[in-house]
């Protein structure tokens, strides 16, 4: 029996290597003669770079910049030839905050800014850009400072580049800014949300990361007050174009300064990863990540992976820290499957606290369930 490992990480606890190991450990406990591939997946977001390096065959550019709250870090992106790889969570990632720091009215991604410039200038001329987990909710204008786009409020002075002055901008200024038209932009997302709206940037997504319910009002007002400037300075409708909520809005900046291409984050990566050669010559693929819940079900790794096996008739089964879903809404999966490894007797810290070895003991049971439903040759 030939099987496939194929999860995201289980944020917070595990990254997407460490659950392909658990998995693979748990599936050998019962039989020790499967053969395993293990294909560590991202969606487009956080951890993408990682994942993809090895396929990519990059160099690893190290790169000084700054994080979302505007202090010094080092981190770095991937160059092949002319072609830049960079993630957007490296420089203006959630994860670079404390609980305590995290609020997208204060936060900015200059930092990505400023790695995009760099990969520019050592000769860059089509740059993947991985949307995902930011802190964020500046709608690209850290990037735009970055090359010298400058946002003039009322009183005609220079606004900070942060989420909070989003509906200060009055005018945005070009004059001095580096043209990058002239470069590719290939945005990699697993959302569609679009900008503004019930389901944008703002109202779906900032109190994840830190804002209050009245900042997300701000931010909402903010995002509609610099869509309306974008469409009505450079004739460009962002709040229509599906996916611009992505990464805290930041498409909507680099639709007015580069050529942009939105991709799909997670089947752009399966391509990447050369993920239909494998899956063709599987029995089954197993794919997870920590939470199953209505994003799930919107574009992200797990909906990525069950549209594939669908596409070439092989079975799936998920593996997850936890079950936000319906028995209506998992029916939609398809899957022969599904497991999680919290229960109704173990707290959320008790199983992200010893996620590893309850996954090795959820991978087990899940297998033995797979070859009771299956009818596999030996």
């Amino acid at each position: 029996m030939k099987i496939i490992i194929a999860p995201d990480k289980f944020k917070g606890s595990l990254s997407s290597q460490e659950v392909c190991n658990a998995v693979e450990k748990g599936i050998l406990k019962v039989d020790s003669s499967v053969e395993i591939k293990k294909i560590p997946i991202a969606d487009g977001g956080e951890g993408s770079l990682k994942v993809l390096q090895n396929n990519l065959n990059f160099e690893k550019i190290i790169v000084a910049t700054e994080d979302p709250l505007f202090r010094p870090i080092t981190t770095y992106y991937g160059l092949s030839g002319n072609v830049a790889f960079i993630e957007v969570a490296l420089a203006s990632g959630l994860q670079l905050l404390n609980k305590e720091e995290r609020n997208p009215m204060f936060t900015s991604t200059f930092g990505t800014g400023k790695i995009i410039l760099d990969a520019i200038k050592k000769g860059a001329k089509e740059i993947f850009l991985f949307v995902g987990g930011t802190a964020t909710t500046d709608a690209g204008i850290g990037i735009a400072s970055a090359f010298g786009v400058e946002f003039i409020d009322g009183n005609n002075n220079k606004l900070k580049p942060i989420g909070k002055n989003l509906e200060k901008i009055k005018t945005i200024n070009t004059e001095n800014a580096i043209d990058i038209k002239n470069v590719q932009l290939k945005i990699f997302t697993d959302v569609t949300n679009k900008l503004t709206g019930k389901q944008g940037a703002a109202y779906f997504y900032a109190l994840q990361k830190g804002a209050t319910a009245d900042d997300v009002k701000h931010l909402e007002n903010g995002l509609k007050n610099y869509s309306n400037l974008i469409e009505k300075t450079f004739g460009i409708k962002v709040s229509k174009v599906k996916g611009s909520g992505a990464g805290g809005g930041i498409i909507a900046s680099l639709l007015f300064m580069g050529n942009v291409k939105i991709e799909n984050g997670i089947h752009s990566i399966l391509n990447i990863l050369n993920f239909d050669y494998y899956l063709m010559q599987s029995d089954l693929v197993i794919t997870g990540e920590g939470l199953l819940d209505n994003q799930t079900l919107k574009g992200k790794t797990i909906k990525g992976i069950v549209e594939r096996c669908k596409q070439f008739k092989k079975p799936v089964a998920i593996i997850c820290g936890d079950v936000k879903l319906r028995k209506k809404e998992l029916n939609k999966l398809n899957a022969v499957s599904v497991i999680s490894v919290k229960t109704k007797n173990l707290s959320h810290n008790q199983a992200m606290n010893n996620a590893y070895n309850l996954l090795i003991e959820r991978a087990t049971e899940l297998f033995k369930i797979i070859r009771k439903t299956i009818p596999f040759n030996e």
